[in-house]
């Protein structure tokens, strides 16, 4: 079967090869110069799946993913096509899910690898698309859609691109971690792709989708505001045309003059400071010395009996840590004997632990941190996350779960 596609593939890229400049010429003009080339030829092209007739009436076309394909190579500014069918590469992901793990409960080895070869194949390819989309996206802001010339139309490719980011941005809603992670299990190639992977590029390209998202609302504002001067400007060339006579009258002269001539300079101008003026250095010199001065509160000298109260309380601070270390190392060992997930909070709060638990919570994950590599592989953790309130970006950690791989 991999020989018959070797030697498919390799027809297929020769083919491509010896017929570049009949695909380019297709590719920039749209269709097939069939007067240039023999019959032969282009049944050939046709055969493998290149070139293709829509109608018996309609001149050959280069297929949609040869199309696809250069312009990917070229970057070309006219691939301004987003893909955001989501939906439907999870279901098919659930389903290679699926064949994966009945083919590893069956024993069936080499059926599994398949499996996970396609799966991991198919992720990196959703992936990528989001990834090809966000950029072409940027690609079209950057450029402010030069690539039409009238305002209206820019406003339009705007709202398009703005309609194309809440679609894909609706798709991203569709990624449900919790039960992709209930579907990996304890499988760590599964884990890789469907948390690891698929996470923080999740993150990453719905980072991008906000910032895009409000570059096109700017963009958007100002082709507004062009559109608005543009339409007051031909209102008043048509008015001109129309009225060769017309002459602005001198409100000046007007006993009543409207506010928007009414305008003049204040006589006395607000204060600001001259720092090219050589006269106010010493003034400026001074100010800048007191800003920077620090003034301590004299105070009296510590006596020896209150240098021990200190000492005593660094022994408490200590002999607390020690406590936090052993409860972590306790957990740890429940963790291990029990062979079960367990939550550091639900440990915290059934044993009725007196420690604050965000102290609790930074102790278990510096304690498996600590950890040597060949430690760590014993061990898997999973942190609950939520986004910042106010800083976007900024993660918070809710809940700390460990258990022994």
């Amino acid at each position: 079967m991999k020989d018959n596609l070797t030697q498919v593939g390799a027809k297929f890229l020769r083919a491509l090869s010896r017929h570049s400049e009949l695909i380019m010429q297709t590719y920039l003009t749209g269709t097939v110069d069939e007067s240039q080339y023999s019959p032969q030829v282009l049944e050939n092209l046709q055969n493998l799946g290149i070139i293709w007739r829509p109608d018996a009436e309609s001149d050959m076309r280069l297929r949609r993913v040869v199309r696809a394909l250069l312009e990917e190579g070229l970057s070309d500014e006219r691939n301004r096509q987003i893909d955001a069918n989501i939906g439907g590469s999870l279901s098919k992901v659930m389903t290679l899910v699926a064949h994966y793990k009945e083919a590893c409960d069956k024993h069936k080895f080499a059926e599994a690898s398949a499996h996970l070869a396609e799966l991991t194949e198919l992720i990196y390819s959703m992936v990528d698309a989001l990834r090809q989309s966000v950029r072409a996206l940027w690609a079209r802001i950057h450029k402010e859609f030069g690539y039409v010339a009238s305002i209206g139309a820019k406003i339009r490719e705007n709202q398009l691109a703005q309609s194309q980011v809440s679609q894909m941005l609706a798709q991203l809603e569709l990624f449900e971690f919790d039960k992709l992670a209930q579907e990996a299990g304890s499988n760590r190639d599964l884990r890789r792709l469907l948390v690891v992977t698929l996470q923080s590029n999740f993150s990453l390209i719905s980072q991008e989708l906000s910032l895009a998202q409000g570059r096109l609302t700017e963009l958007l504002g100002r082709f507004r505001e062009f559109q608005g001067k543009t339409r007051l400007l031909k209102g008043f060339v048509l008015h001109l045309e129309q009225n060769p006579s017309y002459q602005p009258a001198q409100y000046a002269k007007h006993s009543q003059v409207p506010n928007l001539f009414n305008q003049a300079d204040s006589i006395i101008k607000p204060a600001a400071i001259d720092i090219n003026n050589p006269e106010h250095e010493a003034d400026l010199t001074h100010i800048v010395a007191r800003l920077k001065s620090i003034y301590h509160l004299k105070s009296q000298p510590v006596a020896s009996a209150a240098q021990a109260i200190q000492v005593e309380a660094m022994a408490q601070v200590e002999l607390d840590e020690n406590k936090v270390k052993q409860a972590v190392e306790d957990y740890f060992c429940q963790i291990i004997d029990s062979g079960e997930r367990q939550s550091a909070l639900e440990y915290h709060q059934q044993l009725g632990l007196e420690f604050d638990p965000e102290v609790w919570l930074y102790q278990v994950i510096g304690e498996y941190e600590a950890l040597s590599d060949s430690e760590k592989s014993f061990f898997e953790v999973e942190k609950n996350l939520k986004d910042h309130p106010l800083y976007s970006g900024n993660k918070i950690i809710e809940d700390v779960e460990l258990w022994f791989s």
